[in-house]
This record gives structure tokens, sequence and C-alpha cells, in this order.
């Protein structure tokens, strides 16, 4: 694929959140191989040192791990971006299934309700209002990861599905608030063989479906070909992985 949006370019920043692994890693991974400086975020300090060692040997990774639901992270995210001097595509990745396995409607308590939508929906939010001065200096693009799940009725799914509902909601009314000078992207990576996945559906057989390396081009393609102040983007119907 050719990749010419600006925000792909060599020396461009880019700040990824859940990118210690899975998609988040193999969308860092790509970034880096194109030369991009990185900022890179997860909970878990040892896997994201692990991942900041591979990416660095291809690129500059500055690794803070945190949880982007506290604000005092998601400050720390954004000032080492300022300290690199601009920001050109933040990619809201992290999110949490909120409990595993995930329990129906009728059972979903408020304690996991709440931790769904800090992380899934204020989170991803919160990063936004502070990068967007940097975003609007740069004519960047904000990627919100999504799922299937927010518009699809599985059963178990609807904590979590509600939280993307929302984020892709808070999506399309951010994209009319800034118009083009920002863009903003939806994007549905499908189902993948991830640890969050085999969380979701613990015990389930995920030997058919795509790793995430196979989708993550699809998503730097969507990049590249975005038009307007909003999409919504299925990636492994790009990719052409989908089952």
């Amino acid at each position: 694929m050719t990749i010419s949006h600006s925000c792909l370019e060599r020396d461009r920043v880019a700040l990824i959140t859940g990118a210690s692994k899975g998609f988040g890693f193999a969308v860092a991974r790509l970034l880096a191989e194109r030369g991009l400086r990185l900022v890179i975020t997860a909970r878990r300090a040892g896997e994201l040192e692990v991942a900041a060692a591979e990416l660095s040997r291809l690129t500059k990774v500055t690794a803070l791990a945190g949880d982007v639901a506290d604000s005092d992270h998601a400050h720390a995210l954004i000032d080492t971006a300022a300290q690199l001097g601009r920001l050109d595509l933040l990619v809201n990745n992290a999110s949490t299934l909120g409990a595993s396995p995930m329990p129906a409607l009728d059972s979903l308590g408020p304690g996991v309700f709440r931790e769904l939508f800090a992380v899934n929906v204020y989170a991803p939010l919160h990063l936004i209002q502070h990068a967007l001065p940097l975003l609007r200096a740069s004519g960047g693009t904000i990627v919100n990861v999504s799922s299937d799940a927010a518009v699809q009725a599985y059963a178990g799914w609807g904590g979590y599905g509600a939280s993307k509902a929302a984020l892709e909601h808070l999506s399309r009314v951010l994209a009319a608030e800034i118009g083009d000078e920002v863009g903003v992207m939806i994007v549905d990576p499908g189902d993948m063989r991830t640890e969050l996945h085999e969380l979701a559906e613990p015990g389930e057989d995920l030997s058919a479906l795509p790793a995430p390396e196979a989708v993550a081009p699809a998503l730097l393609d969507a990049i590249a070909r975005r038009r307007g102040p909003f999409e919504r983007v299925e990636l492994q119907e790009l990719a052409g992985t989908a089952a």
C-alpha cells in the first residue's frame, strides 16, 4: 500500500494507548517502521518495557506505563508529546472488558459499569481534550478503536458494547464540533486473536481469527485514504481478512 497522509511521514509523532501487545503493538510497530517517533503506554510496566525495547530498534520511543483513566497519567502523555514538539496521530486503543467472563446486563454491577465508561469512553475523551492544541497545530488525526459490539447485539457484550457505542457517538459529535481542523476516525478491527478476546470468550478456539499483525496495515491505509472530518472504517473488510 502507498502511505501518503502527512501524519504518517517520518519524524511525525504518534501516541498509542494499549501499545504493549495485540493490535496496539502491531500498529506501533508499523508506525515505527515508517520512522514516526512514538509515545506509547500500557498498564503493565514489564510488558511495555519489552515492547519499547523492540520498537526502539526502529525509531525514537518514549514509554510511560500507567492507566489511561488516571488524569495525571493522561496529562503526562500529552506533556511528553509536547516535549517532542508536536503530535500528529492519537490512537486511542486501550480498553477494558470490565469483567471476565463478561456478565449479562441483568447482573452488571455499578462498579464494572463505571470502569467500562471510565476507561473506554472518558479516558479517550480526556486525552483528546488535552491533545487538541497539538493536533490542531499539525492538522493531525484521532483514531478511536471501537468494536462491532457497538452496533450489534451480542449476549454478554452489553456493557462493553454500550461503552463502545458511546465512544462512537462521542467521536461523531467531536467531528461535528471541530470541523476539518483534525480528522476523527472510528475503526472497528473486527475479531482477532488477542488477549482481550480470550478474556471475553474464555475457552473458545480463536485459531481461525486473524492475528493483529494481519489487520493493522489496514489502519494505516484507512488514515491515508481519509476524506472529511469523520469516518467509520471496518478494518478487516479493508484488509480483506474478514470471514
